[in-house]
């Protein structure tokens, strides 16, 4: 449950398919223009999957369907890729001259 001035993540589709332009490449045209924001709720209470209306940092109102409540960012960079690795270390042989530096 939120409630006024919770800090919360809405999400809404601002533009369907249909009314995408056609100067999209083929794969982009077929899928809605999607929209996440994060803000200060409006409504004086929502649950997850209501729609909802939020203040933004920078003072703009967006509508969408609530997300999720205190979002937070989750940074995440993949797996570890050995080929990265040997790549790091060969670079820094061919520009530095070798791996102490």
């Amino acid at each position: 449950m939120a409630k006024r001035n919770d800090w919360v993540r809405i999400h809404r589709n601002v533009l369907e398919p249909v009314e995408r332009t056609g100067k999209l490449p083929e794969d982009t045209k077929k899928v809605p223009l999607e929209m996440w924001v994060k803000g200060r709720l409006v409504n004086d209470s929502a649950e997850i999957g209501d729609e909802v209306t939020v203040i933004t940092s920078v003072g703009r109102e967006e509508h969408g369907k609530l997300l999720e409540v205190d979002p937070c960012y989750e940074l995440n960079y993949g797996a570890y890729v050995p080929e990265i690795l040997a790549m790091d270390e060969q670079l820094r042989g061919v520009l530095f001259g070798g791996e102490e530096a």
